[in-house]
């Protein structure tokens, strides 16, 4: 979404060179993280007029008919090839089918709060996959530490010592599902599409294009027409998709070309932060102290495990790379940054 980014895996490949931008990087990282951090209020909001099938394929609706028109006004073609589609098809279930719409279901019973929070484990997920799926990942005892405190701020912010008194477990479960989903698909993108030639508004096009055809599919299996419409919510999914997943991808894939992954993806740091304000002061969401000293242990553990020594081949690869990001994201993206 709105993670969706978000938040992540560096993949080398060819990308078009981009003008120069009129606005500063400073503000549209900051309008980003804005984005990306009321993407989970947004979400809360939509499902209370829709269910969530129907929030999430209204989402990626919005969401592609925004890389659509940046397509049409940058003379971009979707990418050929069957290969290519069908990588992107496992990419489009991994990266946005399936987070976007675990987390709608996920925010039926658990405040907005909990969901963004949950969705910045992501980079803890995705360090701990590494260290199994790609060979070149090689573990620090930086980087191990950081995945051990990540996960303790985890059990803090579900208050683990409380024995999870209070805590809805399946929702709860759903968002943390979701924000192992975006890990799982940033590394099979890097192994299938990595290099392939194609740019990266192309292919996200083609990923966020083929994923709303997976929820058209599976949506009116399991939902039936609301009986009126809600305009509120209804709104809400129009900016959820728009802005959360459409704009937000152009921003991040923005950033990316100018100060490079390593400055853009620290996005991710900032959207549990905003989805905790916008849940309590706009829904009215109850927070413990558990929540946000969790909360900022989860973030130090993650920024740790991003740490890396910058030698002179990685430096090289972070001057050619994207961050995938699969909305986003959410909060959520990214893919690589995680975004809701």
């Amino acid at each position: 979404m709105c993670y969706e980014v978000g938040r992540g895996i560096v993949t080398a490949m060819n990308t078009a060179t981009t003008t120069a931008p009129r606005t500063d990087w400073r503000l549209r990282f900051g309008v980003l993280s804005l984005i990306w951090g009321f993407s989970f209020l947004l979400i809360k909001v939509g499902t209370e007029g829709y269910a969530p099938f129907q929030v999430t394929l209204g989402r990626l609706v919005f969401g592609t008919a925004v890389l659509a028109a940046a397509m049409v006004a940058k003379r971009e073609r979707l990418p050929r090839g069957w290969r290519t589609w069908g990588h992107l098809a496992v990419a489009a279930f991994l990266l946005n089918a399936l987070p976007f719409s675990l987390f709608a279901y996920s925010e039926l019973t658990i405040p907005s709060t909990l969901a963004g929070i949950c969705n910045a484990t992501s980079p803890l997920w995705g360090m701990a996959l590494s260290l199994v799926a790609l060979s070149e990942d090689r573990p620090t005892r930086v980087r191990v530490a950081g995945l051990g405190i990540g996960f303790l701020g985890v059990l803090t912010v579900l208050g683990a010592w409380q024995g999870f008194h209070g805590l809805d477990a399946t929702g709860t479960a759903m968002a943390l599902l979701a924000s192992l989903s975006y890990p799982i698909g940033w590394i099979y993108v890097r192994r299938t599409l990595a290099g392939s030639g194609h740019s990266h508004l192309s292919l996200t096009g083609a990923q966020l294009l083929l994923a709303m055809v997976q929820l058209a599919v599976v949506t009116p299996l399991f939902t039936s027409v609301p009986d009126h419409l809600s305009p509120g919510p209804l709104l809400a999914i129009a900016a959820l998709g728009a802005l959360g997943t459409g704009l937000a991808v152009l921003i991040q894939y923005g950033l990316v070309a100018e100060v490079g992954p390593t400055t853009a993806q620290m996005v991710t740091y900032f959207i549990p932060v905003i989805a905790t304000a916008a849940g309590v002061t706009i829904l009215g969401e109850s927070l413990t102290w558990s929540t946000p000293v969790g909360a900022v242990i989860v973030l130090a553990g993650a920024a740790l495990t991003q740490a890396r020594p910058r030698g002179r081949k990685e430096r090289q690869v972070e001057a050619g790379a994207v961050v995938e990001v699969g909305a986003a994201v959410n909060a959520e993206e990214p893919a690589a940054t995680s975004k809701a």
